[in-house]
């Protein structure tokens, strides 16, 4: 018989999932009357807990929810994450926010209907942008969260762990020109995501500080992924004055650019010199290296663990906001223009 699930115990009784995982947690903010619908319900579905150990005291579990599994940057978060939980003895569920999932079988559940069946102590997001009815569910079932690279401004309750964006774009913009560009174009992601902004914002500060313009055709948005830079990168240079060098906002995109450039018949940084952003693994596997600016994605999936751990323990954080310090690791794909 398969397991019940709190969605269907919480329809039984006539009540939230936060409601149910509170009397499960031995919550006292549930009334009399509603805990003894719960009980009732928990008790016709023959309610068992699975996996008591994720229970027993001092042993927690959190759930780490992304946009998606695949490539490097999740891959590398993650491993951060979970070796700090590793060594503050937590275990961590990772799962996906799938969209649109469908209605016929338990995937129509979102992702706060997962976590609250799971009993988890805490989230971390990479990656997501958590709807309002979300954060209201978090909150009433009184379970913390913590959001990495947040893909708009989050409400002044929910911390946030990210990079220095708007210094990393800053320092790659700086190190083009510092080596005589001037026509410098940006390929960036979607205008309203956050970090998007901050290295859009970067890159105008220092060539504003250097005195070069920007015409509006040197910045163009992407996805993040290699088709989209090689789409953006194929547009910049099928124009009449193309530039002689472009600071991408992601690794994958200057792959593409890599892809798009030679199909062009130009070279890379003989006739054009590439920056990107993330430092990926593939950064160190394409010809020549890339010169790109550093997110410490391990670190940011440890100190959201940690920061979590603290706002599970009722620990007021710091600041709303932790950014790590981002680093330019210059490679061979920039060069001095002649």
């Amino acid at each position: 018989m398969p397991r019940p699930t709190l969605a269907q115990i919480a329809e039984t009784a006539g009540v939230s999932i936060s409601t149910v995982s509170k009397v499960l947690n031995g919550r006292d903010d549930v009334s009399r009357d509603t805990r003894a619908k719960v009980d009732s319900a928990l008790r016709e579905h023959r309610y068992r807990r699975r996996g008591a150990s994720l229970h027993d005291p001092g042993v927690r579990s959190v759930d780490l929810v992304m946009n998606g599994l695949d490539g490097s940057w999740p891959a590398s978060v993650a491993s951060g994450l979970e070796a700090a939980a590793y060594e503050a003895g937590v275990h961590v569920v990772i799962s996906v926010a799938r969209q649109g999932a469908s209605a016929n079988n338990h995937s129509s559940q979102d992702w706060v209907d997962r976590v609250l069946e799971r009993d988890s102590a805490g989230v971390v997001l990479g990656l997501i942008e958590p709807a309002a009815d979300q954060l209201a569910r978090l909150r009433e079932a009184q379970v913390p969260i913590v959001v990495i690279d947040p893909l708009s401004d989050p409400p002044p309750d929910v911390v946030s762990v990210g990079t220095t964006n708007w210094a990393g774009a800053y320092e790659a913009t700086t190190h083009l020109l510092d080596r005589g560009h001037r026509r410098i174009a940006l390929v960036t992601g979607p205008p309203h995501h956050l970090y998007a902004r901050a290295r859009t914002a970067g890159y105008h500060s220092a060539m504003a500080a250097a005195g070069a313009e920007v015409p509006p055709e040197l910045v163009r948005h992407g996805s993040y992924d290699r088709a989209s830079g090689v789409e953006q990168v194929r547009a910049l240079f099928a124009a009449p004055d193309p530039p002689t060098a472009l600071f991408i906002c992601s690794d994958h995109m200057a792959i593409g650019g890599y892809e798009a450039l030679a199909g062009a018949g130009l070279r890379v940084p003989e006739d054009v010199s590439i920056v990107g952003f993330d430092d990926l693994p593939e950064a160190r596997w394409v010809s020549p290296a890339l010169t790109t600016v550093r997110q410490p994605l391990k670190d940011m999936g440890g100190s959201a663990l940690r920061t979590l751990l603290r706002l599970m323990n009722g620990d007021e954080p710091e600041s709303p906001r932790v950014e790590l310090a981002t680093t330019l690791v210059v490679r061979g794909s920039t060069a001095v223009r002649d």
